[in-house]
């Protein structure tokens, strides 16, 4: 780590924090030569591989954009699109992986979006898992309710 004022490349680190509840950790450091204090901050990267192959950096601002299309028209707020969208990074980063395919982030979006608006949950995934028939809403309503017939385990 450089120094951000004399250059010099020796610093220690004075206090480390954990930030953004707990996806990074901010490190204050004191120059070894000059003294001056910088703070540094460390995350981890989540990298999306898509259908073409590309690797672009995980956003929880695109899935909140795909799910908010869905939940048009539906009783969603801001705030249930938001914490739809930590609690489906939280899980893929479960996953222990640094990469992550496009396809595995929409079946991290199923259950929750599920268990938020099963109206939207059912306009996600025939998009998403490509219905081509009355057979397949059907298929996906009679899954449905048979969750929904099911005891809650305690």
């Amino acid at each position: 780590m450089h120094c951000p004022y004399c250059r010099h490349t020796d610093s220690r680190v004075v206090d480390t924090r954990a930030a953004d509840d707990g996806g990074s950790i901010r490190r204050r450091r004191q120059c070894s030569k000059c003294n001056s204090r910088f703070t540094t901050v460390e995350s981890t990267s989540l990298n999306v591989i898509k259908r073409s192959g590309t690797s672009e950096p995980f956003s929880r601002a695109k899935v909140i954009s795909g799910v908010r299309k869905a939940c048009h028209g539906r009783p969603v707020t801001e705030d249930d699109l938001a914490q739809l969208a930590q609690l489906v990074e939280e899980n893929i980063r479960l996953s222990g992986s640094a990469e992550v395919d496009a396809h595995d982030i929409g079946l991290a979006i199923l259950a929750p979006l599920r268990e938020l608006d099963v109206v939207a949950y059912l306009r996600f995934a025939s998009v998403y898992q490509s219905f081509n028939s009355l057979e397949d809403f059907e298929a996906s309503i009679a899954e449905l309710r048979t969750l929904a017939s099911e005891p809650l385990e305690s």
